[in-house]
């Protein structure tokens, strides 16, 4: 039986590129075994040691998880598609509008193209404004999102965001301009939204989202839209809205591709049924690392916008109970069936998460207070600089991705990308001082720690990365 796999853009990098092949075998289970015969490399990042599927895979036999079918055992037929999709980062919620809600005239002309909508009409416009909503991130998914609901009329609209606006957001965080750099994104979001509707009110929650004031912030407010860009917040927000029986209104971006979906407990699955756990720290990068389309968020986020709004009105089909999968270089849409875990450990029959957690140990990460130059793992931008001027022998190699490399670079340096760094790892010396690069010091740190899980004792990373490089050696060197 040949069937068709579709390889999903994080993973492409062990495929050699491949975004989809044709297998021969009767099973979903042979077929992943003919995959990682083809790609090896692909194997550690598909199945557990056990040889069972990892927990945050997800493998679809069309819009199907093959975990409700028959697993592995599930046969394969003619032209079959096989989907892996790895974790990426009914009904209304709100309660009919109060009876001394009003319109004012000028708010009537502003809301008139939806007034004459038989959905919305003057009790939907009343629901929007009468409506809360809270966004987690200001940023690529936040900028669209902010400025659709509150051009729509929601009546309160929270923000959490801790962040200042950088010269790289500008190619898609479409709430800030050139003039912002620098500036808090909190203040600057807050400025663009109330003047795009001066009629709704812009709550500012400039923090970071903690297990110690998640449930404080978000009790406030009827829906939350997770726009995170990071693992462990996704999984706070999703524990968050679970305890508090809140809907979550997900998005998530990376670089042609994107994923939404409605996850609500007691209505339909949440999003641990999906992804029970997170992928290992490195294998998904960040848009920071991976890069993203401008436009990207943009659909994404407004998709995330239109479901917050068919929420609040009531109207429509909502994606709960569904995946939405966007791949903008082929301008197609899937949509894939989620179910409600029975042992899911937050929503399921006998739920073992009943309060927050350590999200930071949970996905793997270094707790924050840990110094990010503890240990020898580390080299700083001064002490390399200071060792390559007195001659030391250093091996650089620098883990990024050719089009990174293209931008900027050490000349000293060589590249390796992160991706084929398991395959090449032959070419090193295990006797030599190597140090690893990339942009902001995450990919290197991931890299000089399988190395030295292999043997190579004097593998480090250099601290902060080539940003840091840029701020405190070569004012000189791009930052991108």
């Amino acid at each position: 039986m040949a069937a068709r796999i579709l390889i999903p853009t994080p993973l492409r990098a062990y495929t050699h590129g491949r975004t989809d092949l044709e297998v021969a075998a009767p099973t979903v289970g042979e077929a992943i075994r003919e995959l990682t015969g083809r790609f090896p490399d692909l194997e550690r990042h598909l199945l557990a040691e056990s040889g069972e599927l990892r927990s945050y895979v997800n493998l679809y036999l069309g819009d199907e998880d093959v975990r409700r079918l028959q697993g592995a055992a599930t046969p394969l037929g003619e032209n079959d598609t096989l989907t892996i999709v790895p974790s990426i980062a009914g009904g209304s919620a709100i309660d009919e509008a109060g009876a001394g809600t009003r319109l004012e005239p000028p708010e009537i002309a502003r809301y008139s193209r939806h007034l004459i909508l038989p959905e919305v009409g003057m009790e939907g416009q009343k629901r929007l404004k009468n409506a809360s909503v809270l966004l987690i991130g200001a940023g690529g998914l936040g900028s669209p999102l902010g400025l659709y609901l509150a051009a729509a009329g929601v009546g309160r609209i929270g923000l959490v965001d801790f962040d200042r606006v950088d010269e790289s957001n500008l190619q898609r965080q479409v709430l800030y301009g050139t003039r912002d750099v620098g500036r808090r994104k909190i203040e600057a979001a807050t400025e663009r939204l109330a003047d795009v509707n001066p009629h709704v009110t812009i709550q500012p929650h400039e923090t970071r989202l903690t297990s110690g004031n998640a449930l404080g912030i978000l009790a406030d407010y009827d829906i939350v839209v997770d726009g995170t860009d990071n693992f462990p917040t996704r999984y706070l927000v999703n524990d968050a809205c679970v305890l508090l029986g809140k809907p979550n209104v997900y998005g998530s971006i990376f670089r042609f591709e994107g994923q939404a979906s409605v996850f609500w407990a007691g209505n339909g699955p949440c999003y641990r049924c999906l992804y029970p756990e997170p992928p290992p720290p490195g294998l998904v990068p960040s848009c920071a690392e991976g890069g993203v389309l401008g436009v990207l968020p943009g659909i994404v986020g407004a998709i995330q916008a239109i479901e917050t709004v068919k929420l609040i009105l009531g109207r429509g089909e909502p994606l709960i109970g569904r995946l939405l999968l966007f791949n903008a270089l082929e301008m197609s849409f899937r949509q894939l069936k989620l179910r409600a875990d029975p042992g899911c450990p937050v929503c399921g029959d006998n739920p073992t998460v009943r309060e927050l957690i350590d999200y930071e140990q949970f996905c793997g990460l270094p707790a924050r207070e840990e110094s990010a130059g503890a240990g020898t793992g580390i080299i700083t931008p001064v002490e390399l600089k200071q060792r390559l001027d007195r001659g030391d022998k250093l091996v650089l190699i620098d883990v990024r991705s050719p089009e990174e490399w293209e931008i900027c670079r050490l000349d000293q340096a060589r590249l390796i990308p992160m991706g084929a760094l398991a395959s090449r790892m032959a070419e090193l010396d295990s006797r030599d001082e190597i140090v690893f690069i990339c942009k902001i010091g995450k990919r290197s740190a991931k890299a000089a720690d399988l190395v030295r899980a292999a043997g190579f004792e004097r593998a480090r990373s250099l601290e902060g990365g080539l940003t840091a490089w840029s701020r405190e050696i070569d004012p000189a060197m791009p930052v991108y």
